[in-house]
């Protein structure tokens, strides 16, 4: 990884602890408030108007990248403690990758699974996530 990317990571993890705070949220309705206070004081001109929609507008355009970043660690992390614990444990591991399924695999996988949870063995379990994972020829040489 080089260093911009590993720095802005740092970067974005920071600014998406602090924003996230009651604290920030509390200072944002209060520079509003002000802002909209001053109104009066500068007539509610077109200039005044201005400077809060650029003001947010840069600012949301440039918290999507940056919570876009850690919000993709923060994923990216979280499917590799779940792959782990399925390679531990006596899971399925035809799971591991399924977030790249489309999603009307992953919607039947769904469907499959709640069902069986009301009813079905692990044996035609097994069979359906195969054919769902798109793995039918590793299946077909296990029976």
């Amino acid at each position: 990884m080089s260093w911009t990317t590993n720095r802005f990571g740092k970067f974005s993890t920071t600014v998406a602890e602090y924003t996230g705070r009651p604290v920030t949220f509390v200072l944002a309705v209060a520079v509003i408030v002000l802002w909209g206070l001053t109104g009066p004081w500068f007539g509610f001109s077109e200039t005044w108007q201005l400077v809060v929609n650029t003001g947010t507008t840069i600012i949301t355009f440039l918290m999507v990248f940056v919570l876009q970043n850690s919000q993709n660690r923060d994923g990216t992390a979280l499917q590799a403690k779940l792959d782990e614990l399925i390679l531990t444990s006596s899971a399925e591991n035809k799971f591991i990758g399924i977030e790249k399924l489309d999603e009307k695999e992953l919607k039947r996988l769904s469907e499959i699974l709640r069902e069986h949870a009301q009813s079905e063995d692990d044996q035609a379990l097994h069979k359906k996530i195969t054919e769902v994972t798109g793995r039918r020829a590793k299946a077909a040489s296990l029976e």
